[in-house]
């Protein structure tokens, strides 16, 4: 059976005490910490950056998993890399025309590459990706807020995808996931499940973070 990587969203958590908030994801069992960047333009939200990102890697000692939903994602990716990275996942519909470039601009900086689709994006359009990519993130709501509702529908590219790997990657859900659209992921396959608004609301972040698993 393959590791479930739980990475919980920050965008969740209280931004007037981020170390503290990291450090209980940490003894909470949390694999990775999902950051999320938002930019106002390719998502209707505006959220945080490199700076936060640079703090952030100052105390966690669990990996940090940042999810660009920027356009133009090529012009930020030095700044969040040398800010301490571990995986950046950026947006296919934002660099279309690019895509190679930007797996090849992560790479460069010894950072894993994850390639994200929105539940409008049909998952065949990312297949000669999905083998030079570490990860891919399938968002299973319309990115730019937390608290929405899953769509199974998107869940089914997990399938679609996993089909067409020469390799074992890494295929990650956003949306609305928690213990019960968990267990859907993972049964067609998925390897790594963010959640936010599931576990921040928990009485037991601890046994929330297992239930996912």
């Amino acid at each position: 059976m393959s590791k479930i990587y739980i990475s919980p969203s920050i965008l969740s958590s209280d931004f007037a005490n981020l170390e503290n908030e990291i450090k209980k994801l940490e003894n909470c069992g949390a694999d990775w910490v999902h950051v999320d960047v938002m930019d106002g333009h390719f998502v209707p939200n505006i959220t945080i950056g490199a700076p936060v990102v640079k703090a952030l890697k100052r105390v966690s000692s669990i990996p940090l998993d940042v999810h660009l939903m920027i356009e133009n994602p090529e012009k930020y990716i030095k700044d969040f890399a040398l800010a301490g990275a571990d995986i950046i996942t950026f947006h296919y519909e934002a660099a279309k025309n690019k895509i190679v470039e930007i797996i090849d601009l992560i790479r460069s900086y010894n950072v894993k590459v994850g390639i994200s689709i929105k539940p409008n994006t049909k998952s065949e359009e990312i297949f000669p990706y999905i083998d030079i990519v570490d990860m891919v993130l399938i968002m299973t709501v319309e990115p730019g807020f937390g608290g929405q509702k899953f769509m199974e529908n998107c869940a089914l590219k997990i399938k679609e995808i996993k089909s067409q790997l020469n390799k074992n990657i890494i295929i990650q859900v956003d949306g609305g996931i928690n213990k019960d659209t968990a267990k859907i992921c993972r049964d067609y396959g998925a390897t790594s499940l963010v959640a936010g608004n599931y576990l921040y609301t928990s009485s037991n972040m601890k046994e929330a973070i297992a239930s996912l698993r």
